[in-house]
């Protein structure tokens, strides 16, 4: 094999095993893209989106999250409701229907990081464990973008305001 054909090679598998993985899985319950925003100033408060896939026959429940970068974790809900946007946690979780997916992203479901221990910078990696009533256990780690980022390597254009919803504590 020739010198500059290695060296291709070599430069082109370098970046696929430095990839993050894409998905997690635990049972039929299969965990894509999951990220958060960096947080501003001393921000106590932080979010978790990701997509949530059921493969199976049978609906499940994520029930849960930890992360030991907060004090807890709350699953949430943002709705327009008489025009008005509203929030409220799920207290039972969120179903997810067989053969279905559920996107946690900003302005619908999402995981509120309560009592962060410090700020989320853009490039952190932030380790959450989600519970599903039937899957059990698994774990995915946040990658986080920048302020105002609307999905995993989208950033807001310069000088928008960030998008979603801010909270204070």
């Amino acid at each position: 094999m020739k010198t500059s054909t290695l060296a291709l090679l070599c430069a082109l598998a370098i970046p696929a095993m430095t990839l993050p993985v894409s998905a997690q899985q635990v049972g039929d319950i299969k965990i894509e893209k999951p990220w958060s925003r960096a947080t501003p100033g001393n921000s106590k408060i932080g979010a978790g989106y990701l997509t949530v896939t059921n493969t199976g026959s049978a609906p499940d429940t994520l029930v849960s999250a930890t992360t030991s970068a907060s004090d807890h974790v709350e699953i949430h809900e943002m709705a327009m409701k008489d025009g008005v946007m509203t929030m409220r946690p799920m207290a039972k979780g969120v179903t997810v229907a067989p053969g279905k997916s559920v996107n946690f992203a900003p302005g619908g479901f999402h995981m509120m990081l309560m009592g962060l221990k410090a700020p989320l910078k853009q490039g952190d990696k932030v380790p959450l464990t989600l519970t599903f009533a039937k899957a059990g256990k698994v774990d995915v780690t946040l990658d986080v973008q920048g302020i105002g980022a609307q999905a995993p390597g989208k950033q807001a254009p310069a000088g928008a305001a960030p998008a979603g919803h801010m909270h204070k504590m």
